[in-house]
């Protein structure tokens, strides 16, 4: 966790995030986490570019998707796309910045990164509370050569309205008819066990103290950490890890240009090599502003992001947007007026 927070702490763009008041001409937001270590690394690069600063509240999609709803802030952020109907009568667009996997990170003795495999039905069982020691059969059946301790397992969940737990339990509902029906999929779930934590750092912190525990956080939170990661046996029935590579698989076959208002959902894909648990994570904003000029600079920013934040995206393993789904992404924003019904933004921007 110190180390996270040694990292985000050097974008300076967002050192004024939850407790101090933003600059004049800077940008504010708020909402997801999952996103966090990039907004940090694009802010960081462009303040030094521009002079302007990003500020941005990591309080999860929950948080993000009521603040731009009580126009509190310039944009929202949410790991959960909204479906078109709630965009409509919220008054709002929304728009993928990158694309990334949720994995699965355990704290085990003597348990090394890649050393598991988890399958899904396992994994809901797990978070169902039905399998409560790392020495249960069903992980053993699946780990047969691994040396796994008669040790408790502590369930860790996000205690937060989560764009992460709505991606981890997007794919929870479509691998176990059980957690379908007991537990289901949203930003917020009634958790049959565990101990909940505060956003990806949260989860991060308590599995890095831990013994025994078992959590779910975005991948870029678990490679900072040095976490203890798991493999994953995806719907072809394939073996794959958490790599750039398996996370851009999985999103090869969305497809955005048919997706009204980009909602798609990048869980349990086929694929022999795609991570089953993957998702985009998204950006809100007012169809109509009232302040047009906090508006424009925040879509200056993504712009810019677009155009100049692919490798930093791929150093912390996100998926960049494809440049045809950026230029559809850039004809949505020329839809966006400011109260006298004037467009704020040109696709030449």
């Amino acid at each position: 966790m110190k180390k996270m927070l040694k990292i985000l702490a050097a974008a300076g763009a967002l050192a004024a995030v939850s407790t101090m008041t933003a600059a004049a001409g800077d940008i504010s937001g708020a909402g997801a986490t999952f996103p966090y270590p990039i907004y940090a690394k694009w802010a960081d690069a462009y303040k030094k570019a521009t002079n302007i600063g990003l500020n941005y509240q990591s309080i999860g999609s929950g948080g993000g998707i009521k603040q731009i709803v009580a126009n509190t802030v310039t944009f929202g952020a949410s790991d959960m796309p909204l479906k078109p109907e709630d965009l409509e009568k919220n008054g709002l667009i929304q728009f993928p910045t990158v694309m990334g996997g949720v994995v699965p990170v355990v704290n085990i003795p003597g348990i090394k990164s890649g050393d598991l495999v988890i399958d899904g039905p396992t994994l809901a069982r797990i978070y169902l509370g039905e399998i409560k020691k790392w020495d249960d059969p069903a992980i053993k059946k699946l780990n047969p050569s691994a040396k796994l301790p008669s040790m408790a397992i502590a369930v860790v969940h996000r205690s937060d309205g989560s764009g992460t737990t709505f991606i981890f339990t997007n794919y929870l509902i479509k691998v176990s008819a059980d957690w379908k029906s007991k537990v289901g999929n949203n930003t917020s779930v009634e958790w049959p066990v565990g101990i909940g934590a505060k956003g990806n750092e949260g989860v991060a912190n308590n599995i890095g103290q831990a013994q025994g525990a078992i959590g779910y956080v975005e991948s870029a939170y678990a490679k900072q950490n040095n976490l203890t990661t798991m493999r994953m046996i995806n719907k072809d029935g394939k073996t794959v890890s958490p790599t750039p590579e398996a996370f851009q698989a999985a999103a090869a076959n969305a497809d955005w240009a048919n997706s009204p208002g980009f909602y798609v959902l990048l869980t349990d894909e086929p694929g022999a090599a795609s991570w089953p648990i993957a998702g985009a994570t998204f950006i809100l904003l007012h169809k109509q502003v009232k302040d047009a000029e906090a508006a424009q600079e925040a879509l200056k920013f993504f712009s810019w992001a677009y155009a100049n934040g692919a490798k930093m995206a791929t150093d912390l393993d996100y998926i960049p947007m494809p440049a045809p789904v950026v230029a559809a992404i850039k004809k949505l924003w020329a839809t966006v007026k400011d109260t006298g019904g004037k467009p704020i933004y040109t696709v030449s921007n």
